[in-house]
């Protein structure tokens, strides 16, 4: 069973995935990802802080329903992959092996990864935008003057992402089984609801 959450700049998806993860006694994968893919891959650490959910700004590659394999060869025979493209591939093995156990994975397109899986329940949040605003300024120490352009920019920037490296839509209901607007639900009205949704399919 894993269950990938994908949010809005705000929505406090990430608590929602830490909080679910703690409920059912999972795994959780959110930031530690990135370490787990900087150590098997031997990218630097520091560049995959840098430009994690970044898309590249090549068109080298056009990612379609079933190239994850071809890309994969791709990228094992040239050297002058973008890093960005670089970063993705290792991200997709990391996140198809982890999901062998049972854990909840933030962001980075694990719902298009396990797409495929039918123990995967594929969650995305969002709220209205002054809540996402108020959370990103007591949660993150974002400037009240600049949060509604750093909200914005950050949703931009992950839609950029999800839409360059699969071939859905960022934030899009059809690419997911469960959307849930936390602004109305609230961080373990989320929770709940999610668990609700793993039960009724048999999940947990």
């Amino acid at each position: 069973m894993v269950v990938t959450i994908a949010r809005q700049f705000g929505s406090a998806g990430r608590k929602i995935g830490y909080e679910l993860a703690e409920r059912l006694g999972i795994a959780y994968y959110d930031k530690n990802l990135l370490t787990l893919v900087a150590q098997e891959s031997g990218l630097d650490p520091e560049v995959v802080e840098g430009i994690d959910e970044k898309a590249t700004n090549s068109l080298l590659y056009s990612l379609s329903i079933g190239a994850a394999a071809t890309i994969e060869t791709a990228f094992r025979i040239e050297p002058h992959i973008p890093m960005n493209d670089r970063l993705f591939l290792a991200q997709h093995d990391v996140i198809r092996r982890i999901a062998d156990e049972p854990c909840v994975i933030v962001g980075r397109c694990a719902d298009y990864i396990l797409r495929e899986r039918k123990d995967c329940l594929r969650v995305f949040i969002y709220a209205d935008i002054e809540k996402r605003i108020g959370y990103a300024v007591r949660e993150y120490d974002v400037n009240p003057k600049k949060a509604h352009s750093v909200v914005i920019k950050t949703d931009k920037t992950r839609s950029n992402y999800y839409n360059y490296y699969s071939t859905g839509k960022w934030g899009e209901p059809e690419n997911y089984d469960l959307c849930i607007n936390s602004g109305s639900l609230g961080i373990q009205g989320s929770v709940d609801l999610i668990e609700f949704a793993l039960r009724s399919r048999g999940l947990v």
